[in-house]
């Protein structure tokens, strides 16, 4: 019965902010392939550094000389609620929205970035780590990035709505707890990948190393 109404009420979500989902998804996969670009836009130089430095944390991961995990998860998270309140703060205001535009392309570009720098330089290797080290966590952080990012748009024309109208005018008050709500949610997603990027992914990375 749960599930059942979980269903509907997503199937509602994704019907009512369809063109929103698909415009944003668009920046993102156009931040995928021009980070992708990039990678073959770097000197050789700046390859060899990267993948220098890229082997040394292999190498250090193999020894467990990383970070604790604890310190991990605290750090991915940090990373992960900087960029999700500032999206979310952003959506307060009516001259957010290009930021928040411009923020869902430049993260799709360090995305495209890793993935086409892994791959270009590592090859098969390469690409069996971004399955275990990227992958996963993405399947949770790129869906909470794009529901984010969608409902903070829609908060924002919302505002903008309310200040141009001449009508009735809705109590603000609801709505911004249930925005604040939204963030709430994320937050908990954000921290499910955060755990897997500390504490799974590391050891999925040894197994691949050995």
């Amino acid at each position: 019965m749960i599930a059942e109404r979980l269903k509907k009420t997503l199937a509602k979500h994704i019907s009512d902010y369809l063109s929103l989902y698909t415009f944003v998804t668009g920046l993102l996969l156009m931040g995928i392939v021009f980070g992708a670009i990039v990678v073959n836009c770097l000197s050789y130089e700046s390859k060899s550094d990267l993948l220098h430095y890229l082997q040394q944390f292999f190498g250090e991961l193999a020894k467990s000389q990383i970070a604790d995990p604890r310190a991990l998860f605290k750090e991915s998270l940090f990373h992960d609620m900087q960029f999700l309140v500032l999206i979310w703060v952003l959506g307060l205001s009516v001259i957010g929205l290009p930021l928040i535009f411009l923020l869902i392309f430049v993260k799709g570009m360090f995305l495209g970035f890793t993935v086409g720098f892994l791959v270009s330089q590592m090859g098969t290797k390469g690409l069996m780590a971004v399955l275990v080290s990227i992958f996963p966590q993405n399947l949770l952080s790129i869906p909470n990035y794009l529901f984010l990012t969608v409902l903070s748009v829609a908060f924002s024309l919302k505002m903008i709505r309310q200040l141009l109208m001449k009508t009735r005018k809705q109590p603000m008050l609801p709505q911004f707890i249930n925005y604040g709500i939204v963030l709430a949610s994320a937050t908990l997603i954000a921290a499910a990948a955060s755990g897997y990027e500390a504490y799974i992914s590391p050891a999925l990375i040894r197994l691949f190393i050995s």
